[in-house]
């Protein structure tokens, strides 16, 4: 007698998932749910803490003058900003207490602009780390933004010292500053998010965001006074800058620090619109990149 082997049909798809369901399996890379997510970013806070740390400290492991090039970049800055604006196109003579008013605007834009760039390569520069462990992927651009606040933080130190030059003296309204950064710091967390999906997916963002973040720098008012330019402009223009997330907390932070501007009325919408615009970018960014998240690390 012949053998004869017996194959037996397989299972239907259907009876598959339902099995695997029924044990807990998932698929993998699988998109868990909102709340699952935030739970899971969560519990990894100690991670997104050390790598900020890990990542600040070796930035200019490098160069000769190591960490100092942490307070050295925004003051070079700000003083070619100096010669240009200040000296050559007197931009100064506009503007009271010109030097705080220019080196505060500098470190607070700093801030925002490197958040947003840290998000250009926060999952192709880290793309090893994506596809070899399983961890939700916001944590990256959130590590990265709040390594761009420690640096600031860092670098307060030497912005109050150039203040205090200035006869710009520590005072109460200093304390405006800590609600200023926090709002500024969930903006620039949210908007690195939102930058990090796109260029997740399109790399060449990494290459144009310099000159959108040049242009967006002119449109802030940090070199010069942005409400001095404002006359004779359309409304619609004039409330569009003056709106401009960007503007508005630096406005914030030189309200809170140089004493011209304390002692002047702060509109009443400016802490309004910096709320709504940390709202907005903090919450929406997070929703927008959380939806890609099975989409990181494929291609």
């Amino acid at each position: 007698m012949s053998s004869q082997t017996i194959t037996r049909p397989a299972p239907p798809a259907e009876s598959l998932a339902e099995l695997a369901t029924r044990h807990g399996l998932t698929v993998s890379g699988a998109r868990p749910s909102l709340g699952e997510y935030v739970r899971q970013l969560w519990s990894r806070r100690h991670f997104i803490t050390a790598f900020a740390t890990a990542r600040l400290t070796a930035q200019y492991s490098q160069a000769k003058l190591g960490q100092v090039w942490l307070l050295m970049t925004p003051l070079l800055n700000a003083a070619v900003y100096y010669l240009i604006f200040g000296l050559l196109l007197e931009t100064s003579h506009h503007v009271p207490d010109f030097v705080p008013f220019l080196v505060t605007g500098v470190f607070i834009w700093t801030f925002t602009s490197n958040s947003i760039m840290a998000g250009t390569r926060a999952v192709s520069g880290n793309i090893g780390l994506v596809r070899a462990l399983h961890f939700p992927r916001a944590a990256l651009p959130v590590a990265l933004a709040l390594q761009q606040l420690q640096q600031l933080l860092f670098s307060l130190g030497a912005l109050a010292a150039i203040l205090m030059c200035f006869g710009q003296f520590p005072s109460a309204s200093w304390l405006l500053a800590v609600p200023a950064l926090l709002l500024q710091a969930v903006f620039n967390t949210g908007l690195s998010m939102a930058v990090a999906r796109v260029a997740a997916r399109t790399p060449d963002i990494a290459q144009l965001m310099p000159f959108l973040l040049r242009t967006w720098m002119y449109a802030s008012g940090v070199m010069f006074s942005l409400s001095a330019h404002l006359k004779g402009m359309p409304h619609a223009v004039a409330v569009a800058l003056q709106c401009n997330p960007a503007a508005v907390y630096i406005d914030l932070m030189r309200f809170a620090l140089i004493d011209s501007f304390t002692s002047t009325q702060l509109p009443p919408h400016v802490w309004a619109v910096a709320l709504g615009w940390a709202v907005l970018f903090g919450a929406g960014g997070f929703l927008y990149f959380w939806k890609a998240e099975e989409q990181y690390g494929r291609g």
